[in-house]
């Protein structure tokens, strides 16, 4: 049995990792859901952010499953703009797309004819397709999808086991701050720099994105950075013993929950605030500084709740398919 997994954490068809290490998160979240629902068998893995080849999509068409593995692939217009590179020459005769936690671009007006049209190519009617947000369900139900289940995104999957007694309610000695780089605001990154510098005792960074560290380093403050390396972030969560995550890196702060970290995510776009919304992800606007000092100073329980019947429904319907004798 065959599965082609299109796989964001990947930057081109050679396999060297993606510019964006926070897709590094997703990738590890959808391999775990793939080792844990399809042993045994052969997987391919295709960049979204590369074409496919000729032995690609040779593998789309003989393929038993197609899944797409999360991150912001949809959008409202898909024939101008694309985070998942393919087009409508490289669908005839592939195994359609079942979708694993992906989410809508940004806000948008509804898809166009083409996109309408693109979808119905791209992604199965038959299997269930899992979103990480209201909104991105809303989006495809608009245009004809009910076979679509709001799951959260899968980095968040082994939240649903956390007890808040394992998070820390109490403010850190340091803090570890991410940036976007893509999505800059001086004056109200500035802001936020100077309320936490006057939090803690001291400040690390990393830099998640490519062109992340160029931005931090504008503001020409006195701060450690962690290399940018998704290793040496490992080992700084494992190792730091008291600290704080406060950045706009959506997926650098569900990395650290998942490591029982204190984490405050500030929204930039629909990203962390339809997540926020659905699941009690902790969460505030960019520009909020008095929820942000609110959030640092005052106790801050653990209360993320998941949709776990979803999860499971998302997850059973491949029990069939995957107990078929392996090729």
């Amino acid at each position: 049995m065959k599965l082609c997994l299109f796989d964001p954490g990947l930057m081109d068809e050679s396999g060297p990792p993606t510019g964006n290490l926070g897709n590094l998160v997703i990738q590890q979240a959808v391999t775990r859901e793939i080792e844990r629902l399809f042993a045994g068998w052969e997987i391919v893995r295709l960049s979204t952010f590369w074409s496919p080849g000729p032995e690609e999509r040779r593998h789309l068409r003989s393929a038993d499953l197609t899944l797409a593995g999360g991150t912001n692939l949809l959008n409202s217009q898909m024939n101008r703009y694309r985070q998942w590179v393919i087009s409508m020459r490289h669908v005839p005769g592939m195994t359609r797309a079942r979708l694993l936690g992906v989410g809508w671009w940004k806000y948008e007006p509804p898809p166009n004819l083409f996109t309408r049209l693109f979808l119905r190519f791209l992604l199965s009617d038959g299997g269930l397709h899992s979103v990480r947000d209201s909104y991105t369900e809303s989006m495809l139900r608009r245009i004809g999808y009910t076979n679509v289940v709001n799951t959260a995104c899968p980095t968040m999957w082994p939240l649903a086991d956390a007890r808040p007694e394992e998070f820390p309610m109490q403010k850190g000695r340091h803090a570890l701050v991410m940036l976007t780089d893509y999505s800059r605001n001086q004056e109200s990154d500035g802001r936020l720099l100077k309320l936490i510098g006057s939090r803690y005792e001291k400040i690390f960074v990393f830099p998640q994105g490519k062109f992340d560290l160029p931005y931090l380093e504008s503001f020409q403050l006195n701060w450690h950075v962690v290399e940018r390396d998704f290793n040496a972030l490992n080992r700084f969560i494992r190792d730091e013993p008291s600290f704080d995550y406060i950045g706009t890196r959506l997926h650098g702060g569900i990395h650290c929950l998942n490591h029982r970290r204190r984490a405050l995510i500030l929204e930039v776009d629909n990203r962390a605030k339809e997540i926020g919304r659905d699941t009690g992800l902790p969460t505030v606007p960019r520009d909020d500084l008095e929820a942000v000092r609110r959030w640092i100073d005052e106790p801050t329980p653990f209360r993320i709740r998941l949709p776990v019947a979803n999860i499971e429904r998302w997850r059973n319907q491949f029990a069939a398919l995957a107990s078929q004798p392996k090729a």
